[in-house]
């Protein structure tokens, strides 16, 4: 595998194009599978992807506290593979994944590489690679989330899956602010204090009347808002018309769960 990609003479971008299309693949393949060989398949590709995204960026993170790089390009893939077979199994529907699948690996993949040459030294596309970074951990959070919920796990399965999960995504979505093994500290205790709360409220949804996608949109609600004061907090931004969005977005979100939940009159 080491041999694979790094002994090719091409640039970085070349070699995203080429994890890229190798992936974009895999995933088209995957989209005809079904049961364990679907999670198999998810995994390994999963797996694979930040392997060769690691020997892409390694002469960049050597050296650095990388370990969080991987952490969102591992559960982009394993998101679009397992959330396919919740929608409509045609031609169609498998084109349209593998291609937004693509857009949105490549752009991580820019992104992880300016997050890899930030810790070393100052990049001006830094702000719109973090942006950029937030959304597509919300688009996973969501995409996970609706998974989750439809597999219908047990009662006390479900809040810890979330809880694993948000703090996972919070704290790679934290570190990319600091870029530095002194800010893990405050990442850890801050991904760990928004995946309890998230957690406690995977526990309630258990018992509420909700579908999986009104269930994803309350939980990637709240993670948005959480997290993105977290955001503005160590940005020091955090004026009052910043406040005011997040509250607002947690605010819409209960207003949906609210209304679209299914009370039987």
């Amino acid at each position: 595998m080491r041999s694979l990609i790094p002994s090719l003479n091409l640039s970085k971008r070349q070699k995203f194009v080429l994890t890229v299309l190798f992936m974009s693949i895999g995933i088209f393949i995957s989209t005809y599978l079904s049961g364990i060989n679907l999670i198999i398949t998810s995994i390994f590709l999963s797996f694979l992807g930040i392997i060769l995204l690691y020997f892409t960026l390694r002469s960049d993170i050597s050296g650095t506290f990388y370990y969080p790089i991987l952490i969102l390009p591992f559960f982009f893939t394993i998101s679009f593979s397992l959330f396919y077979p919740l929608i409509p199994a045609r031609l169609l529907t498998r084109i349209i994944v593998v291609l937004l699948y693509a857009f949105g690996l490549y752009s991580l993949f820019l992104t992880q590489n300016i997050f890899a040459v930030s810790a070393i030294r100052t990049i001006t596309l830094l702000r719109s690679a973090r942006i950029v970074s937030f959304v597509l951990t919300i688009v996973v959070l969501f995409l996970l989330t609706n998974i989750i919920f439809s597999l219908r796990l047990s009662f006390f399965i479900t809040p810890i899956v979330i809880s694993i999960l948000t703090f996972l995504l919070n704290f790679q979505s934290l570190w990319v602010y600091s870029l530095s093994r002194e800010f893990i500290r405050e990442s850890f205790i801050s991904s760990l204090l928004v995946s309890l709360a998230l957690g406690q409220l995977a526990f309630v949804l258990n018992l509420w009347p909700v579908t999986a996608a009104i269930y994803s949109i309350f939980i990637t609600g709240i993670f948005y808002a959480y997290s993105g004061l977290t955001h503005a907090w160590i940005e020091k931004r955090l004026f009052k018309g910043i406040l005011w969005e997040y509250v607002w977005v947690g605010f819409l979100a209960i207003l949906i769960l609210v209304f679209f939940s299914n009370w039987g009159f």
